[in-house]
């Protein structure tokens, strides 16, 4: 399966944040996109899903038969850096909620799906508003699971969680990535080290594949760093 972008750009009246940008991703491997503060990470993902209009450019799904569509947003699974979920309702009625709609809901068992990001029933029964950020993500992450969306886009997933839930997390990426192609933005470059096939930046507003041997380099956090700031030079 592979997701093929061609001639992408995005502008905000004069403001160009996206310029023609063209890359190819492939699904099992995680690909972890770089890049500073208001580069474009966050808008880079809305063009793609629909939720924000391209000014040109193609994304293209070619699914494992080799059948080739467009991107719709039936085929994104997107979790945000700040969750956006139905705090007036419960985390167990959420995700049933979430399960009733499907298709194929006869395979999808509520309590194997929590056992997934283990979130006790207690929890479960709490209302949404009440839940910590590292609860509100383990939801989004089940959102994943039951919608099973061939691409997934990872915007800061794991931003001000605990240790111990961002490992759970992880653990949990990583599992899913044989079966999809996942992109993800973060600026922990830890976890670009932990997770990432592909290591990706996004300056000068275009695309660039790093050496893939950066990602085992004892100096990369500090070449990564010279990247961010050279194109802030500019």
């Amino acid at each position: 399966m592979k997701l093929i972008i061609n001639n992408l750009s995005k502008s905000y009246g004069l403001n160009n944040v996206l310029n023609g940008i063209n890359f190819e991703f492939e699904s099992g491997k995680i690909y972890g996109l770089i890049g500073k503060n208001g580069v474009g990470k966050t808008t880079f993902f809305n063009c793609l899903n629909g939720m924000t209009q391209r000014n040109c450019g193609d994304v293209i799904l070619i699914k494992d038969d080799n059948h080739s569509q467009p991107l719709s947003q039936s085929d994104v699974g997107f979790i945000e850096s700040t969750p956006v979920l139905p705090e007036f309702l419960t985390g167990r009625e959420f995700i049933q909620f979430l399960i009733d709609i499907q298709e194929d809901k006869e395979k999808l068992l509520i309590d194997e799906l929590f056992d997934i990001v283990d979130l006790n029933i207690k929890d479960q029964e709490k209302l949404i508003k009440t839940y910590s950020h590292g609860m509100k993500n383990k939801i989004q992450i089940l959102t994943l699971f039951i919608c099973n969306a061939p691409v997934l886009f990872l915007d800061e997933p794991l931003t001000s969680l605990d240790v111990v839930v961002a490992s759970d997390i992880k653990k949990i990426i990583l599992k899913m990535k044989k079966d999809h192609i996942i992109i993800f933005s973060t600026h922990i470059l830890q976890l670009a080290t932990d997770l990432c096939d592909e290591l990706i930046i996004l300056n000068d507003k275009k695309l660039t594949l790093l050496d893939h041997k950066m990602l085992y380099d004892k100096n990369f956090e500090t070449k990564i760093i010279k990247l961010l700031k050279d194109d802030e030079d500019d």
